[in-house]
């Protein structure tokens, strides 16, 4: 069972409710964008068969107009030939197309009015779809960024963090050992030689090099809002 049961329902629906009340906003906007294309297509085909019909119904307008000057031409025949009961009968003949024009006309005048209704109908029907596929691009939006959040919980809160943020610790450790021993081989030690400095200095940037890159790591990573 649809979620409309005429054009009009859609023209007079107001999405907020729906979505409101639905357990699954973006299955029911999808639901709801097709129902309203299925809908713009049927009456765009019954438009279509009015216009189809106007066509026919103008073609035996145009029939009946010219058999209408058939039977004026046989009547005019049949009194000059003193035949006034033949033109007479012809007479009432053309005053039976001509009834049937007549009534073609009025019937195309009540289709032209529901043309303009479909018509109307079909601009309101565009702008609803219109609405619709904005609010299903905004309940995307709003369902991929609550997606992204929980997958940003789950990191943070999961065990890669954790090991990366001990392999920190370690690290700072590491630096803390060695300028401890580097501090405690100064005391009352002789002046070191040039070879001997350059080597901590190697060890040194070694270890800082190691501890910046890990910083760069965990520092390119979103942080959690």
């Amino acid at each position: 069972m649809g979620i409309f049961s005429r054009t009009r329902d859609i023209i007079a629906a107001n999405f907020t409710d729906l979505l409101d009340k639905a357990e699954d906003p973006a299955k029911m906007i999808r639901m709801i964008i097709l129902e309203m294309e299925e809908t713009l297509v049927e009456v765009r085909a019954s438009a279509a068969r009015t216009i189809a019909d106007q066509k026919e119904m103008r073609r035996q307008i145009s029939r009946l107009d010219k058999l209408q000057e058939s039977w004026v031409e046989k009547a005019e025949l049949a009194l000059s030939k003193g035949r006034e009961d033949l033109a007479k009968a012809a007479l009432v003949e053309k005053q039976k197309a001509g009834d049937m024009a007549d009534s073609l006309r009025t019937e195309i005048e009540v289709l032209d009015d529901g043309l303009r209704a479909a018509e109307t109908d079909i601009a309101k029907l565009q702008g609803k779809i219109r609405e619709a596929r904005t609010r299903q691009n905004a309940i995307q939006s709003r369902l991929e960024s609550a997606e992204n959040r929980v997958r940003l919980r789950e990191m943070y809160a999961g065990s890669k963090v954790d090991d990366a943020f001990s392999r920190f610790d370690v690290l700072e450790r590491r630096a803390d050992m060695a300028e401890g021993r580097a501090d405690a081989l100064a005391l009352g030690a002789p002046p070191k030689t040039l070879e001997e400095e350059i080597a901590e200095l190697r060890n040194s940037e070694k270890v800082d090099a190691e501890l910046e890159a890990l910083k760069a790591r965990l520092g390119g990573k979103p942080q959690e809002g």
